[in-house]
């Protein structure tokens, strides 16, 4: 069984879906961490062409550490100049292409929980169960800002911006996926989205 949850940047799925996972037993895909591990190659090798390296990388991202060519780059991945790239290099049809080939081959057989910005809308469109979070602009910046110790205001103008990439792009717009339920994350605790998660989980793969 596979859970896709997507959903824009600050609306809690890194840490939802890393606890549903670990609450599940099963294995976790960031696939965002995989389109920051082609940012970090980009901006440490401008003159190449970001779906080369993309397409040559090395990513492993199990165990809640992510290795880029066999180096641990887990912490190196948060810093804002990476969020930045990351967020162009996704924009490249051609990026998407190379890393959506990974994922798909990752996530093939087993049990997974995936989450990212098109998890339910190309990556995995047969996903048993598709979740979409979001949050209001504002709980979402203050949620990023604390996470990185940033001014809240600045966050939300980034964050604004990225949201605007990420909706209007041509190749895999961000928008929720046929099929999906929408969480408003807003007003409720990780622990209340976890469970209410794991419950349709629950009903989704019951006898009927």
């Amino acid at each position: 069984m596979l859970i896709a949850i997507d959903g824009p940047a600050g609306a809690g799925k890194s840490t939802v879906a890393r606890a549903v996972a670990q609450r599940l037993g099963w294995p976790y895909l960031d696939s965002g961490a995989m389109y920051r591990s082609v940012a970090l190659l980009a901006l440490a090798s401008p003159a190449q062409e970001p779906a080369a390296l993309a397409g040559a990388a090395q990513i492993g991202v199990g165990g809640g550490r992510v290795l880029l060519n066999g180096r641990d780059v887990t912490d190196e991945l948060r810093a804002p100049e990476v969020s930045e790239a990351a967020s162009r290099v996704a924009a490249d049809p051609e990026v998407r292409k190379a890393l959506v080939e990974k994922q798909r081959r990752l996530i093939a057989e087993g049990d997974w929980v995936a989450e990212g910005r098109d998890i339910g809308t190309v990556v995995a469109p047969d996903a048993a169960l598709k979740i979409f979070l979001t949050a209001s602009s504002q709980e979402r910046a203050r949620r990023r800002a604390a996470q990185l110790g940033a001014d809240a205001q600045t966050v939300l103008a980034e964050q604004t911006l990225r949201d605007e990439r990420d909706s209007t792009r041509e190749h895999s717009p961000l928008r929720p996926a046929a099929g999906a339920l929408t969480l408003d994350t807003t007003d409720s605790s990780v622990e209340e989205v976890v469970d209410r998660i794991l419950a349709l989980a629950r009903s989704s793969t019951a006898p009927s």
